[in-house]
């Protein structure tokens, strides 16, 4: 007869949150209840502005991936307070995507927003060969912005699904042979961070995608000590749940339909150890 209901104005499911963070040793997750299914996509987006908001102070360095819920990130904050921080890249840009999505515009646009500094990482992230990526990452410029993207203080970082959306057309981009893309896919792979494939145990995935990537490693990402991973939509849910079992991220800001996913399909046993960050 009677219905009592809590309504949260932050759109928030805070028991998920609270069953992804126990299960998974999270130092903080954010799940969006959204009001339409339209708004999951720029819903995420205004969760992770807003944790950046809470959790970015004056004179760190803040590294940004690319993608679509990175792009929804950065065009939610400009409602945020302005920051003396420098903003870097993670990944080289990929022409194979729309320019918007790309980790050099979503660095350039999130650092004007909040009247930050910006350092390019003035590089493709696709490479015909493993020796061509080799002469690149030796010129001293692109060292020193890789260097700089290892040291951040605070990482945000979209997870992808592999062969879905962004990770795809990196794939596709690659132009794989046959035989390439059979061995690249018997690896497992789930997800994607930085352009580097992972599979459900949060292992890199070694094969000829990893050796044209100009990114920084996994172990890169691991070791700093902030990292929040972002992503919208059930498909991306095994994408995420290899992150988290393999501890690549300590933050998670998703919908309501990924988390659930992802509770649904971790195999269970005892919670994954927290992610131990920082150097």
């Amino acid at each position: 007869i009677v219905e009592i209901r809590i309504l949260d104005p932050a759109g928030r499911d805070r028991e998920l949150e609270l069953a992804l963070r126990d299960r998974f040793g999270l130092a903080d997750a954010r799940v969006l209840e959204p009001a339409t299914e339209t708004d999951v996509l720029p819903g995420v987006g205004r969760l992770a502005a807003r944790w950046l908001e809470e959790t970015v102070r004056d004179g760190q360095v803040v590294a940004l991936s690319w993608g679509h819920t990175l792009q929804a990130m950065v065009r939610a904050v400009d409602g945020l307070s302005r920051r003396d921080v420098e903003v870097v890249q993670l990944v080289g840009g990929l022409s194979a995507l729309d320019s918007a999505l790309t980790g050099q515009e979503l660095v350039r646009e999130f650092s004007e927003r909040i009247g930050a500094r910006h350092r390019y990482l003035h590089a493709p992230a696709l490479f015909s060969s493993a020796e061509a990526l080799t002469m690149m990452v030796h010129e001293g410029a692109i060292a020193d912005a890789l260097a700089a993207a290892k040291a951040a203080d605070i990482a945000v970082v979209g997870i992808g699904a592999a062969g879905i959306g962004s990770s795809g057309a990196l794939l596709d981009a690659l132009n794989l042979s046959p035989a390439q893309r059979a061995t690249f896919d018997a690896c497992g792979p789930v997800g994607d961070i930085c352009a580097r494939f992972y599979d459900l145990s949060g292992r890199e995935v070694r094969s000829v995608v990893a050796e044209r990537v100009l990114a920084v490693s996994l172990d890169d990402v691991r070791a700093i000590p902030t990292v929040a991973g972002v992503a919208a939509g059930p498909e991306k849910a095994m994408g995420i749940l290899g992150a988290l079992h393999g501890r690549i991220v300590d933050v998670l800001i998703c919908d309501q339909a990924a988390a659930r996913t992802v509770l649904a399909h971790d195999t269970g046993g005892a919670p994954v150890a927290a992610r131990v960050g920082g150097r």
